[in-house]
């Protein structure tokens, strides 16, 4: 099976967020594969992925502060 899909995200303010509701919701047809690899682009300049266990909430939080502090706003 091949599925390419092009959808939008909704808009975020600067952090780390969980997408996977909203690709779910784009692509459907995911909830029937059982093994495969999904490959996600981003077509934006300042924005990327990270992949997380999502095991334990606070990982967000420690990336969070560890990039404001790296990487203040301007």
């Amino acid at each position: 099976m091949w599925i390419q899909k092009e959808f939008l995200l909704a808009a975020k303010k600067r952090g780390f967020h969980l997408i996977i509701d909203e690709i779910l919701r784009a692509i459907p047809e995911l909830s029937s594969v059982e093994c495969g690899l999904l490959h996600l682009f981003i077509k934006h300049t300042s924005a990327s992925l990270t992949i997380n266990e999502n095991a334990d909430p606070t990982v967000r939080q420690d990336m969070e502060s560890h990039f404001t502090n790296s990487c203040p706003n301007q």
